[in-house]
């Protein structure tokens, strides 16, 4: 494992991180989720990304249980704040001060620690004034419950904004989390500009486009069982629009990049979004222990010009990259 900076932070984080949207508490079974943290820890990540609303703060509790006896300062643990929770009442969610000092206090408690080393906000809230977000950070930050502060799919106008209220606060912003993958750059023309101006680092999630970079769904063919896009829990609803013909015959076409490297497909795709400077970490999910060790292999992987060539032309005709489409929804409870 390899590890870099979060931002132009201090802090030291695995290059490859373990998250568990979509199946801590949700896809996953109890048993199989705390197999695959174990797994996480025995091939050399030290950095787990949860947030509250995963499971409606079940993954949370699971993450916290799987941790629960490892050395904490060795660890980078971090989780979020935004999208409605409990049962979602008018102060279940956004951004405002009462819902973030609560939140923290919660989160704290379900993963079983007395502070998370970066507590992020998982999208931007239109509903309250940016300034109360930003004191309340600051307050979590001074009261020892938070490390650092980020933020998660923020426009480039949103994070200079925000990095300035914090710079006049004296806080530590120093991430952002965007979707980033082969097929989605949006973040390429501004974020990622203005991000390396305000020394914040990208911790990427989706880097194999929920499975679709895998090659696992076949151009015309039902999707494997037991795999994201059966899930009825959730998972399906979030790939589907990946799944015509188009994407998948044009993700097919990596599978010639990937055996001349002697790289599966999943580590060619993780280790792509490893090639962008401004990205500090990749976030990989799993509903097996084994699916970790593959992601893995992909730390430290360097690819050239020409490799990089030829994947951009295997997936030119379905690349997203409109810078317009880094969004947050208008009010706090339209999280679809």
């Amino acid at each position: 494992m390899e590890f870099r900076n979060l931002g132009r932070s201090g802090l030291r984080i695995s290059e490859i991180a373990y998250g568990n949207w979509l199946t801590h508490g949700s896809q996953v079974e109890r048993e199989q989720a705390l197999a695959c943290v174990r797994e996480a820890l025995d091939v050399g990540i030290t950095t787990f990304d949860t947030a509250d609303v995963y499971a409606n703060t079940k993954a949370e509790s699971v993450l916290g249980e799987a941790l629960k006896g490892q050395r904490r300062e060795g660890l980078e643990i971090f989780t979020k704040v935004y999208f409605p929770t409990g049962p979602g009442e008018k102060n279940d969610h956004g951004l405002s001060r009462k819902h973030i000092m609560e939140s923290i206090n919660g989160s704290l408690s379900r993963l079983g620690t007395d502070y998370v080393d970066l507590y992020q906000a998982h999208r931007y809230d239109h509903d309250t004034p940016l300034e109360e977000t930003m004191e309340a950070f600051a307050d979590v930050v001074r009261q020892g419950k938070a490390l650092y502060i980020g933020v998660s799919e923020w426009t480039a106008d949103q994070l200079r904004r925000g990095h300035a209220l914090a710079r006049e606060l004296r806080i530590p912003f120093v991430s952002n989390q965007p979707q980033y993958n082969m097929l989605w750059r949006v973040i390429e023309s501004e974020v990622v500009p203005a991000s390396e101006e305000l020394g914040i680092g990208q911790v990427v999630w989706s880097p194999i486009a929920q499975g679709v970079l895998t090659g696992k769904y076949k151009p015309g063919a039902a999707p494997p069982p037991g795999s994201r896009a059966t899930d009825e829990k959730g998972g399906a609803n979030m790939i589907e629009h990946l799944l015509n013909d188009k994407v998948l015959e044009s993700v097919q076409q990596l599978q010639p990049v990937a055996d001349d490297l002697g790289l599966t497909m999943a580590q060619l795709a993780v280790a792509w979004v490893l090639q962008n400077p401004n990205v500090s970490a990749a976030i990989v999910g799993a509903s097996r222990p084994e699916q970790v060790r593959d992601n893995v292999r992909a730390s430290g992987v360097r690819l050239d010009s020409d490799v990089l060539a030829r994947i951009d032309k295997a997936v030119e005709s379905v690349i997203q990259n409109d810078a317009s489409l880094t969004r947050s929804p208008r009010r706090t409870r339209d999280f679809s």
